[in-house]
């Protein structure tokens, strides 16, 4: 070979390869709708009417409207060959039935909030079942019970309820746009936690299709798998359509506050005062910290705010009364609080304004959409105060000016449910749970690592002050750092078992057997979806 001619020849064979790859993938994507149309015989039509391809004028709109995160919205992020948003069951039967039949991957979408990107974005051929138009909700109040479809947002859910029943809550999340497929599947927090557990643990029956196509309910399924998707995360294991839900019972009046303290007005003992209490003042106080990088009174200095965020299931006087018995520290006067009813306290945590119409809550288009890298962890033990100084040094760093931490207090009903109830098994001995989140405005590679390294090294340094053996994780806040599946779907146990462990425990052991028993061929799968034992 002459010299230089390896520097033509590897621009050609580059090509070359990508024309091949993308007529692959062109052919795959034909087969595939001719599946479909051939699989919904007299509805052809309907069929077609929920089917996006980049052929398609609105396929990107389509696309980017449940983007969460701009971090996975790039030229270089993969793409699905086909968008579908169907309008009823037998739409995904077909597109699960095609999809098997010529190779591709499913990715299921309800809210777009999964933090790596999981539910929209693969690196082999996959397409997007998108339930944004299955979202319906029907509340039965006289039984206390709702069936919410996947499709739903968490705010919607709230109103729905509030339109039956001010009597009603429910315990789910603060996030009002976050879809209920993956919430509820995961978890699912919320400021009613520490009185009724969590969203999972209030779930009574579910109907999903798995991977034969059989549209399964509580009954039909079996508890094993009954257990598994409320806290196993449901993508692992077939589609999950609908819920049903117990409401539980909330009071007339509630009182909120939101107490904001800095370094120089003693925000250190603060916190390391409230890990102590936190988890065992009474069932209906719940109170969080947020914690964030502000401006210091000192001019061109920053400092650390400490904001104790607090929602109590009752009026002022009797909340006066118990922050004055368990956490007088905080020096909580009646000037920091306001009675509203619970519906509104769910506009209060939202971040929305007061006065503000309910009807926000059916906007599925968050109030911003920053570039943004989580992470979780559990605490056992209070932090000592010079622990905490060494979190605040890093939060003085340029990349953690936007970046906050929020400590979710453990507790009451989340301590006396048993570890191996659901999949989710972070219970009793915990204090409270970490949230890591730093968000960045600047585009490019460049950016995202230099952020992403700020909160990894954070995380770090947190090692000696959370749970160990193992380090635990909360699914429904996505991390691929500790550990993900082999791309190609051969996933051993003992390569899964590094990330499962952290979110799971010893429940990934069952997960996995349940996995086993209703997808053995590991159809259902992602980065750090459960693996089938007859898989690898």
């Amino acid at each position: 070979m002459k010299p230089g001619s390896s520097s033509v020849l590897i621009p050609f064979v580059i090509t070359l390869l990508l024309s091949f790859l993308w007529a692959t993938s062109a052919h795959t994507h034909e087969d595939f709708l001719q599946c479909l149309t051939l699989h919904a015989g007299n509805s052809t039509s309907s069929i077609s009417q929920v089917i996006y391809t980049p052929a398609n004028s609105s396929y990107s709109s389509i696309l980017e409207f449940s983007i969460q995160n701009p971090r996975f919205s790039t030229p270089a992020t993969p793409k699905p060959l086909v968008i579908i948003t169907p309008l009823h069951v037998s739409q995904i039967q077909s597109a699960i039935n095609c999809s098997q039949k010529h190779g591709l991957q499913i990715r299921v979408r309800s809210g777009g909030h999964d933090y790596e990107g999981l539910s929209y974005v693969s690196d082999v051929p996959f397409l997007i079942i998108d339930m944004i138009n299955l979202r319906s909700i029907s509340v039965d109040a006289e039984n206390g019970t709702a069936w919410v479809e996947s499709g739903a947002i968490i705010g919607e859910v709230y109103y729905g309820i509030a339109e039956k029943s001010i009597k009603f809550g429910f315990p789910e999340g603060l996030c009002p746009t976050v879809g209920i497929g993956g919430h509820f599947s995961g978890g699912g927090y919320g400021t009613l936690m520490r009185k009724y557990g969590l969203a999972a643990d209030n779930i009574i029956d579910a109907q999903m299709i798995v991977v034969k196509g059989r549209i399964l309910d509580r009954k039909s399924m079996g508890e094993d798998l009954f257990w598994a998707i409320r806290g196993g995360g449901g993508s692992s294991f077939g589609i999950i359509v609908a819920w049903k839900i117990k409401l539980v019972h909330v009071p007339s009046t509630v009182t909120v506050f939101t107490v904001n303290r800095n370094l120089e007005q003693n925000a250190t003992k603060l916190v390391y005062w409230w890990q102590h209490v936190a988890d065992k003042v009474h069932e209906d106080l719940f109170i969080r910290v947020v914690l964030t990088s502000a401006n210091s009174s000192q001019e061109g200095r920053r400092t650390i705010q400490a904001s104790f965020n607090s929602l109590y299931l009752g009026g002022i006087d009797n909340l006066l009364s118990l922050m004055q018995e368990s956490f007088p520290e905080l020096g909580l006067v009646r000037e920091d609080c306001t009675e509203m009813s619970w519906i509104e306290s769910v506009l209060y945590f939202g971040g929305f304004p007061s006065g503000e119409s309910l009807n926000v809550l059916l906007n599925r288009t968050p109030l911003i959409r920053p570039i943004f890298k989580a992470k979780s962890d559990y605490v056992m033990e209070p932090i000592s105060e010079v622990g905490l100084e060494g979190i605040w040094e890093r939060f003085y760093e340029k990349e953690a000016e936007t970046a906050l931490l929020i400590f979710t207090p453990y507790g009451e009903k989340m301590s006396e449910i048993s570890e191996s109830a659901i999949p989710f098994p972070h219970r009793a001995g915990n204090i409270y749970k970490i949230q890591y989140l730093v968000y960045w405005e600047e585009e490019g590679i460049a950016a995202t690592e230099r952020h992403i390294s700020w909160i990894r090294r954070l995380y770090s340094y947190m090692a000696a002050h959370v749970s160990k053996s193992p380090r635990a994780a909360y699914m429904n806040y996505r991390d691929l750092d500790i550990g993900k599946n082999n791309k190609k779907g051969k996933t051993s146990y003992r390569r899964a078992s590094i990330w499962g462990t952290k979110y799971f425990k010893s429940n990934f052991n069952r997960l996995v057997h349940v996995k086993t028993m209703i997808d053995p061929t590991n159809f259902f799968r992602n980065e750090q979806s459960i693996p089938a034992l007859t898989s690898w």
